[in-house]
């Protein structure tokens, strides 16, 4: 079964999961802010695509950084602080169980799915 990530109040997981219904499409929905998020998970989509992939640097989340967070930059203290900071993530997060789609656009979930 796919696994959706995001936060239910952003505009793309809307849009990704108004797709993902639209097309008919069987997938859990979980939310970072209502039912949590692990280091452990994090580490796994780090290993799974590039955590540079990961990481909205075009995000309010992001400006709000003091420059010291945002640098020198290795992939441990930019799990931290997606850990602690969720809205640093780039979203949403489609989990295929053989990859993962980070983002959203309507034609690669038609591609990939």
């Amino acid at each position: 079964m796919l696994t959706l990530y995001g936060i239910k109040n952003c505009d793309t997981v809307k849009k990704a999961r108004k797709w993902l219904d639209q097309s008919n499409t069987t997938y859990q929905f979980h939310d970072f802010r209502t039912d949590g998020l692990t280091l452990a998970q994090l580490t796994d989509f780090a290993a799974r695509t590039d955590w540079n992939t990961l990481l909205n640097r075009n995000s309010t989340s992001w400006r709000q950084l003091s420059s010291d967070q945002q640098s020198d930059l290795t992939q441990e203290k930019a799990l931290l602080l997606m850990l602690n900071t969720p809205t640093l993530i780039k979203r949403p997060i489609l989990d295929t169980g053989d990859k993962l789609i980070v983002g959203f656009t309507a034609e690669r979930y038609q591609t990939e799915l």
